[in-house]
């Protein structure tokens, strides 16, 4: 009986008045998983989502990938900003129901997908140069980039906003991506996430431009780094796995990139100096010395992992 009504009341749509708007706009009720605390236990809980505004697209959320920073974020393990309730998740697909009058980039049908932020300022040096994920904020207001998740709007009435475990989502079109028909949205779901970690770096120090010239290092073979050596090889680029587990070679080799113990010193000799770029999708404590001699004079780390200090 409590499911029943929980559907029922998830199905109608309330009117709502937003104290920062001069009219009335509806608020739906739609069923979430959300975190109450830091425990890391989900629970059923009922989430208001915003009926579509000028440009807003509302999705019904078909799949959403499980991040690890979800479980960081809703155990609060992470020296940053907590807000409960917490409903994660921000590698988000579906398929678009409604749109706002203004809207030009989707219709009714199309299919869509949300990554880690829904919104910015739009007005700082970051946002006007394509670069919202950096987004500084303007004089005068306390928000910049608008989280998917855990994020409290401060000059929206604190507003929290929920991610993708969830039925539903409404968001403004220009932080919305639309999905191609080939790919299916299961398969989608990670790219929002693991995908954009590691093509942004590959993308931004030239691995898309030189490809073949490119000699990449993936440090580290979980989902980051096998999702790294898939984009990096469809780039063109001659990609080595460093790992320290040998077990992980098969599994690097059969995705078409040559594998190099790390414990192995003297092959880590042989290998000084002759990369282009590494990158370290590592989340625990190591020692990062050893691995810049193997860069080429004026190579990069780039660190997308965390390093403990």
């Amino acid at each position: 009986r409590e499911r029943e009504r929980e559907r029922e009341e998830g199905s109608r749509a309330l009117s709502h008045t937003n104290k920062s708007a001069t009219q009335r706009a509806h608020i739906m009720l739609v069923n979430s998983l959300a975190a109450e605390d830091t425990s890391g236990v989900l629970g059923r809980k009922l989430i208001q989502r915003r009926d579509c505004r000028e440009h807003d697209v509302y999705i019904k959320i078909k799949y959403c990938g499980i991040c690890h920073s979800d479980l960081h974020q809703i155990r609060a393990e992470w020296d940053m900003s907590i807000y409960y309730p917490m409903v994660p998740g921000h590698e988000i697909v579906g398929v678009v129901e409604s749109v706002g009058e203004s809207v030009t980039k989707f219709k009714e049908g199309d299919r869509v997908g949300v990554g880690c932020f829904v919104d910015s300022c739009r007005e700082c040096s970051s946002c006007k140069a394509g670069w919202e994920n950096y987004c500084l904020g303007v004089p005068g207001k306390q928000d910049s980039m608008h989280g998917t998740y855990n994020c409290c709007l401060k000059d929206n009435n604190n507003e929290l906003l929920f991610g993708g475990y969830s039925q539903s989502i409404t968001v403004d079109e220009n932080y919305v991506l639309s999905i191609p028909d080939s790919l299916p949205l299961y398969v989608a779901a990670p790219l929002l996430c693991a995908g954009i970690t590691m093509y942004s770096p590959l993308s931004h120090f030239g691995c898309r431009e030189k490809g073949p010239q490119m000699k990449v290092g993936i440090q580290g073979f979980g989902g980051l780094g096998q999702m790294g050596v898939k984009l990096a090889k469809q780039m063109g680029c001659h990609v080595t796995v460093l790992s320290t587990s040998a077990s992980k070679q098969k599994a690097a080799e059969e995705l078409g990139a040559d594998f190099l113990v790390t414990s192995d010193t003297e092959k880590l000799k042989e290998q000084e100096a002759t990369f282009d770029l590494i990158i370290s999708t590592i989340s625990a404590n190591y020692d990062i010395n050893p691995y810049f001699g193997l860069l080429k004079v004026a190579g990069t780390y780039c660190l997308v992992g965390k390093l403990f200090l």
